[in-house]
């Protein structure tokens, strides 16, 4: 009997230890480090905001005109422009306000829109949610090092707006081969941001006209649309009712102009950008204009999935 009171002891002990045993391994395995938000928003140099992910119906404008937004150190930066993305700011656009981040949670005071607020989630290894719960909508980001992201792609994907960042665009060259057409004689194109993204003015001056001083004979309709298997060659179709859609090949030549090579007629025209427009022009960067509200964002079809190693600035 005391025998096997014993062995029942030396049992219910090897029990016991066994348990507390499994218990600390059990409580270790569940304390894991945990990252904090600001390493998580410097986890990645730039963020791209992929509007077409965007859930909800409300309108946050600094994270809707902007293409990519970066957290460097309190200052908030954002790429709002085409014209110099991946060159401006060394990749990372201009400061556009200052930012707070703790307990999860981002405060966000931009210089233009004022204070907002969001929750911050963190979806997979490279995608973050901010969502405003002011209005109600989350916007989805997602994080590239400037090293391998695709300005090249973000720009081309998004051209639409590149030809809204002038105020005009001045026909520079007409080439000499090619059928005498109508379009011969427009000397200028505006295409206008806000609304619904697809208007154009044009105007027949003369070349050398301030800006301020054109007169638009003629506002219409535009579209840009892809060619398949060339995704930085792109098509602009011009509706003029008097005499018909114009139809082009764009290319874009550099920052600042662009080519017009028109099938039909086979001619090719080139038009300089004049009156840049800056969004969000600061003290500390270069614009002649400065637009905080026309230009926004809308859902598009064509997304930024896999952004490239950068060719362009």
């Amino acid at each position: 009997m005391k025998t096997l009171k014993l062995l029942l002891g030396f049992a219910l002990t090897a029990t016991l230890f066994t348990s507390c045993y499994t218990d600390v391994v059990v409580d270790n395995y569940v304390e894991e480090p945990t990252i904090s938000i600001n390493q998580l928003l410097n986890s990645y140099e730039l963020w791209y905001v992929d509007v077409n992910e965007t859930v909800g119906y409300g309108t946050t404008p600094f994270l809707q005109m902007a293409f990519t937004i970066s957290f460097r150190n309190g200052t908030l930066y954002a790429n709002n422009n085409l014209v110099g993305i991946g060159s401006t700011g060394n990749g990372f656009g201009i400061a556009v306000g200052d930012y707070d981040a703790y307990d999860m949670i981002l405060d966000v005071n931009h210089d233009v829109d004022g204070f907002e607020t969001f929750d911050v989630y963190q979806i997979n290894n490279n995608t973050i949610e901010l969502y405003n719960p002011n209005n109600d909508t989350s916007y989805f980001l997602k994080g590239y090092q400037r090293s391998t992201f695709d300005y090249d792609y973000v720009f081309y994907d998004n051209i639409h707006y590149f030809l809204q960042e002038y105020e005009a665009w001045e026909k520079i060259y007409t080439s000499d081969y090619g059928a005498v057409n109508e379009f011969d004689n427009e000397n200028y194109l505006q295409f206008i941001s806000g609304g619904n993204d697809d208007t154009f003015r044009s105007s027949q001056d003369n070349p050398g006209t301030n800006v301020s001083n054109l007169i638009w004979d003629y506002t219409g309709v535009y579209g840009v649309g892809n060619v398949n298997g060339d995704a930085y060659l792109k098509t602009l179709t011009l509706d003029y009712d008097f005499f018909n859609n114009e139809y082009f090949e764009l290319n874009v030549i550099n920052d600042g102009k662009i080519e017009l090579y028109q099938p039909s007629s086979q001619s090719v025209y080139q038009f300089e950008g004049r009156g840049y427009i800056q969004y969000l022009k600061t003290a500390n960067t270069k614009g002649k204009t400065s637009v905080t509200s026309g230009k926004l964002r809308k859902e598009r079809q064509n997304k930024v999935s896999n952004p490239r190693e950068s060719t362009r600035g």
